[in-house]
């Protein structure tokens, strides 16, 4: 989401990601939020595990396995939802990045039926280019989020992120800290519940697609979409969600 409009990047397998750098932070003169607005875990420090050395799309650059030290943080406890974001805009006036450049991509079975035909990525075809698309209109003009106030809010970009992470008192995880987070405690995992895949019969630890991807989606775990940000049972930390739940938009 940090390019000009229509110049996109295929090289991520599964997501889009707009290929140029990103346009210059929104001067953030707004004040800090007084009110956190959310319960916040202590993730302890030391030896922390980043990379795997089975990835599985090489493309991704996650591996090797290896180690790094952490110190001690706080992580909320669950993202961010349409609620609080939502507050976020109305105290501040902030404008996101699919705003501001006029579009944003949505899945393409998420579409009202009568969508006007739109851009797909050429690698990802399942992800179209929908104009109006926005935090608040996740499938474009008409749409909204009144039955999703407690879903995680979704086009939200690096610097849209940044910039309510400021205004809620925090900051954006490094990387090191969001997978030593993920972990939850178990180490040299694959998930942050342990190794165990999820699969399409009778284990939905996460909001992720059931069936043959991108053509049939059994909805197992009960959700077409996002998911209400408290679903699904939180990790070692006491995390909620900290995989899945946001493919449907970028």
């Amino acid at each position: 989401m940090k390019t000009s409009e229509n110049n996109f990047d295929d090289t991520f397998c599964c997501s889009p990601n707009r290929s140029e750098q990103s346009k210059p932070d929104q001067h953030l003169g707004f004040e800090t939020s007084k009110e956190v607005g959310t319960k916040r875990c202590n993730i302890p420090g030391g030896t922390a595990f980043v990379g795997t050395n089975f990835p599985k799309m090489k493309v991704d650059g996650e591996g090797p396995l290896r180690k790094v030290n952490i110190k001690t943080f706080q992580m909320d406890m669950f993202a961010v939802t349409n609620a609080r974001f939502s507050e976020f805009v109305n105290k501040t006036g902030f404008v996101t990045d699919a705003e501001r450049y006029g579009n944003s991509f949505v899945f393409v079975d998420l579409l009202p039926n009568n969508t006007a035909p739109s851009q797909a990525v050429s690698a990802a075809p399942w992800w179209r280019v929908i104009d109006g698309a926005k935090w608040n209109a996740p499938t474009g003009p008409g749409s909204n989020i009144s039955d999703a106030c407690d879903h995680p809010v979704v086009h939200v970009s690096w610097n849209d992120a940044k910039a309510f992470a400021k205004w809620a008192g925090g900051r954006l995880p490094t990387e090191a800290e969001w997978e030593h987070a993920a972990r939850g405690g178990l180490g040299d995992v694959q998930f942050p519940w342990g190794d165990k895949e999820p699969n399409d019969v009778d284990f939905f630890p996460c909001n992720i697609w059931q069936g043959e991807f991108p053509k049939v989606n059994l909805q197992k775990d009960g959700y077409p979409g996002t998911a209400p940000v408290t679903s699904f049972e939180p990790n070692g930390y006491g995390l909620y969600n900290m995989v899945g739940n946001t493919w449907e938009y970028t």
